[in-house]
């Protein structure tokens, strides 16, 4: 891009610009969302592109000349009146011959205008060597102006949503998962598993990814906790399932099965703290310009993300960064898998429910799945768990499941629980999707179904 190329939308056009909004309701309409007074480099242009806007808002239409010399009259600044009403009679006397230019040229207008933004914001950027950073906001003006989707027409639009396969999602390991998923976790989709501390939480997003790179799906998998060699050895032991503590002898049977594999793997390590969603989307971005676009997202785990807005509130850093992270999810068509520590209570229940994860209601509240994984002292030692869906976006919730967990190698075997008669299983299932993840759930008898599930677990 050339210095010629980042002017060529100067005065002239953006008087034809605010002339065509002024006079054509409809154009005014289709850019609305993407239009900013910050593209509009002149002090009396910005103040009539932000009077236009802020009239739309309230009246769903453009202001008249009438209204803007009302409003004219409140600025202060004499040399400022000046220059408003010169460019106000400049709009109003343009004529309408460009009008269909203007409209198909503004697009390029907008993404000009977020890049010389951008290259101004690159200076201070650069000085502090945030190379992520300066990616992130070019890829962002580049990106300017081209929502021009309105959505899903209803009425028009039946047979789009009833196309077979019409809603593409990534398998978990786990067909009890997937038939709740109706396929798995799906494209845009934000799934989160919390547990205790220990408890396999780690291990159980190796076993997500893992099994997605042997269907062949990509996987960028983010650790803020552990190294990326570590990491990678999980998922040696998972396509293996050679004991991790014993990997470091079989390098020769790591070597066979990786190249085997149908789909990629890329561990990228982020100090705690140190990375935010931003500098996630631009790693992938990265990857994906390198020829690994992802297929699946994975970090492990969110909390330790770094909210972009400081000096607030840790909860409010933490909301914020879910938010982003859903975002990022929905912008890049692609399920991230999480997890989250549950509270010290949580951490000593048999099965853990949305009361106990820490911050557990804003989080499912963003989150479109949401699991508990309870795993204690005694579950180590026999290799046992519970997996408890607390929401589900696309089925019920409420279900509780038995599982095997091989943390030595990332392999969890996941079993629906059997009741001894179908009312007690229906008693449990109504009572748990009712209420699935507010404070108010402990509306049956815990103790018969930790009764049965003690039973259940030494005949395994």
């Amino acid at each position: 891009m050339t210095l010629t190329s980042l002017n060529q939308y100067g005065h002239d056009f953006q008087i034809k610009v605010i002339s065509s909004l002024l006079t054509h309701k409809g154009f005014l309409t289709n850019i609305h969302d993407i239009i900013s007074e910050e593209y509009f480099e002149n002090q009396a242009h910005r103040w009539t592109i932000k009077e236009i806007l802020s009239y739309y808002d309230k009246y769903h239409s453009t202001p008249s000349l009438e209204v803007l010399k009302v409003e004219l009259q409140k600025v202060e600044n004499e040399v400022l009146q000046i220059a408003i009403k010169e460019q106000l009679k400049d709009a109003y006397v343009a004529s309408d011959d460009d009008l269909k230019y203007i409209q198909e040229e503004f697009t390029g207008f907008c993404k000009n205008q977020q890049l010389k933004k951008a290259l101004m914001t690159s200076v201070d950027l650069l000085k502090g060597g945030d190379f992520d950073g300066i990616r992130f906001i070019i890829d962002n003006a580049i990106k300017a102006g081209n929502d021009k989707n309105v959505g899903h027409e209803y009425s028009k639009d039946i047979e789009e949503r009833y196309k077979p396969n019409n809603r593409a999602t990534v398998p978990t390991p786990w067909d009890e998962f997937n038939k709740m998923l109706q396929g798995g976790l799906g494209n845009g989709d934000f799934g989160l598993i919390f547990g205790n501390p220990g408890g396999g939480k780690s291990w159980s997003l190796v076993a997500l990814g893992g099994h997605a790179i042997k269907l062949g799906y990509n996987v960028l998998h983010y650790t803020l906790e552990l190294g990326e060699d570590y990491v990678a050895r999980r998922y040696d032991a998972f396509f293996t399932n050679i004991d991790v503590s014993q990997i470091y002898k079989h390098k020769d049977a790591v070597q066979k099965v990786v190249p085997q594999l149908e789909g990629r793997l890329i561990v990228k390590e982020f100090p705690t703290g140190k990375a935010t969603i931003s500098t996630i989307e631009s790693h992938i971005a990265k990857c994906t310009d390198l020829g690994t676009k992802p297929d699946l997202i994975i970090i492990d785990y969110v909390d330790l993300l770094s909210s972009k807005r400081k000096n607030r509130e840790r909860k409010d850093e933490i909301d914020d960064i879910y938010q982003s992270t859903k975002g990022l999810a929905r912008e890049l068509d692609i399920p991230i898998w999480s997890v989250s520590q549950v509270n010290r209570a949580g951490a000593k229940d048999d099965i853990i429910e949305g009361d106990k994860a820490a911050g557990s209601y804003d989080k499912m509240m963003i989150a479109d799945f949401a699991a508990s994984l309870s795993r204690k002292k005694e579950d180590k030692v026999k290799n046992t768990g519970r997996f408890h869906i607390m929401k589900n976006r696309y089925g019920q919730d409420g279900h509780t499941y038995s599982v095997l967990a091989d943390t030595s190698t990332g392999h969890f075997t996941v079993q629906k629980y059997q009741f001894e008669n179908d009312e007690e299983e229906q008693t449990m299932t109504t009572s748990h999707r009712s209420n699935s993840y507010d404070v108010d759930v402990d509306k049956f008898d815990k103790a018969k179904i930790l009764e049965r599930f003690q039973k259940h677990e030494k005949s395994i």
